[in-house]
């Protein structure tokens, strides 16, 4: 088996201390023969910038570069509130996903049986849950120029952002939410807001006209106002959701939160396809932050962090079965009534990091 190479890049906070389960499962499955991983490690976040200055180095950027996937834990922290703008924990994650190519941001949300009550919605609206939302990552108004923020004089400034999007950018993104709607479903969503942004009224259009290259995938248009109130009300109506860098940020945070807690769910980001080797530059996150507030007490919640290396897996290696197992050992432990204390339940057992991580490799090796 040749070797397939990972960068971890635990980050700040939590985020060591989560990526430490991960690298127990992926010594685990590299002793068993299921996986031929090397892996090295760099430094991206605050730590990062303690140590160099910048948020990522130029040395760990280029690792992360020939990397056949990066795995990522969780950035940013108070002690970092004051460094300069473009040195922020936060401008790491953005230059990851600019230089590598990565467009296209899959954040499912799923609501493990075990964990129905754990949501801040009634049982009835969320188990069962399967929600996969596709977010374009690269474009959009935290990519747009001009932004800056300009002093009028007599006291006032005027901050500016701006929305762009080019129809590549659009067709691209439409592109892999409805292969993956082919894979599911069959039915994809698209959110905008064309009624007032004319960025909307082009990602309407481009999207479209995408749709009619995938007959068999029902498209229906959503405004994103309007889905993030569906989303709450009735949230079992969407399969696959399309939506822009903005839009997707909010929409998949609602998301996440209708299965109970931000810890449980990871992602996805993708880059378009080598033209050669057909492989795909791709790193892997826990959609929650680096809290701060509870790192070094060893009571994080690690499955976001194991779910993100099983979509790894998937989707960078195509072990589509031991992906699988992994996501199954998750939803083993969750059913024999472990809790970590951010979904803690009563009459549930509340573990900390290392007691989780152990039982789910526990669920794996048998």
């Amino acid at each position: 088996m040749a070797t397939n190479s990972l960068f971890l890049l635990p980050g700040d906070g939590i985020g060591t201390e989560i990526m430490a389960e991960v690298v127990k499962i992926i010594d685990w499955s590299n002793a068993e023969g299921l996986t031929d991983f090397s892996t090295d490690s760099g430094l991206a976040g605050g730590c990062a910038y303690d140590a160099h200055g910048e948020a990522i180095s130029e040395d760990d950027m280029a690792k992360a570069l020939k990397a056949d996937a990066v795995i990522f834990g969780a950035v940013g922290g108070p002690k970092w509130d004051n460094v300069p703008y473009d040195k922020r924990p936060e401008a790491a994650l953005l230059r990851l996903r600019k230089d590598l190519g990565l467009f296209a941001n899959l954040r499912p949300a799923i609501c493990y049986p075990a964990l129905a009550d754990a949501s801040a919605l009634k049982r009835e609206l969320v188990e069962g849950l399967d929600i996969l939302i596709v977010r374009e990552l690269t474009g959009g108004v935290y990519f747009g120029e001009p932004k800056e923020i300009i002093d009028l004089g007599d006291g006032q400034k005027r901050g500016i952002d701006t929305q762009l999007y080019d129809t590549y950018e659009i067709d691209r993104i439409a592109r892999v939410a409805f292969d993956l709607a082919l894979t599911r479903g069959k039915k994809l969503h698209s959110a905008d807001k064309k009624n007032v942004m004319k960025s909307g009224v082009l990602w309407d259009e481009v999207v479209r006209g995408v749709a009619k290259d995938y007959a068999d995938v029902s498209f229906n248009h959503i405004l994103a106002d309007n889905c993030a109130m569906q989303l709450v009300r009735n949230p079992k109506q969407f399969d696959v959701i399309v939506t822009d860098n903005l839009f997707g940020d909010i929409l998949s945070d609602v998301a996440a939160m209708l299965t109970g807690s931000l810890g449980m769910l990871p992602s996805a980001a993708l880059g378009a396809p080598d033209p050669v080797t057909g492989k795909r530059k791709a790193m892997y996150e826990p959609v929650h932050g680096s809290a701060p507030d509870i790192a070094g007490q060893g009571i994080a919640n690690p499955i976001a962090m194991i779910a993100s290396y099983a979509m790894a897996l998937r989707y960078s290696f195509g072990m589509t079965e031991l992906a699988d197992r992994v996501e199954g050992a998750i939803a083993g432990v969750l059913a024999d009534g472990l809790r970590s204390a951010d979904i803690a339940q009563e009459n549930r057992k509340t573990v900390g990091t290392q007691e989780m991580g152990a039982a789910i490799l526990a669920k794996l090796k048998a």
